[in-house]
């Protein structure tokens, strides 16, 4: 049974944010995958996943994301993520700071084959950051 585009983006936040099972991380992206951020294009694959997600597990070891998904259209989906979890590693240059830090990613993913190959994402975590030392 193919999945729609809802269901892989699900599945894989699951498995490889709640379950953090990066081994699985071809069950759900291609190897050519590429995420079209603000001002880059984070490309390398799985690897870049792998290094993406260790990052932010070092530097929020309480991690949580939840999805909501918003629209869904042949081989895109349109879809939020919440993230929360407690700063006690340095992230990006952020130090460790110790509080609870909430913060969103929205992306448009689009599959093919039945694996996400392209993403554009903007997320508002160095925001969130930033006022996280003023509080």
């Amino acid at each position: 049974m193919d999945r729609t585009p809802a269901e892989i983006v699900r599945a894989a936040n699951e498995t490889l944010i709640a379950n953090e099972d990066l081994d699985r991380i071809g069950d759900f992206f291609s190897p050519g995958f590429v995420a079209h951020l603000t001002d880059a294009d984070m490309t390398g694959g799985h690897e870049a996943i792998r290094r993406f997600l260790t990052s932010l597990r070092g530097a929020f070891s309480d991690l949580q994301a939840e999805v909501q998904i918003l629209a869904e259209s042949n081989d895109r989906v349109a879809w939020q993520r919440t993230w929360r979890g407690t700063q006690d590693g340095a992230y990006q240059g952020f130090p460790a700071i110790g509080k609870h830090i909430v913060w969103r990613d929205m992306v448009v993913s689009r599959v093919e084959n039945g694996l996400l190959v392209e993403d554009w994402s903007i997320t508002d975590l160095a925001e969130q950051l930033l006022r996280a030392r003023k509080r």
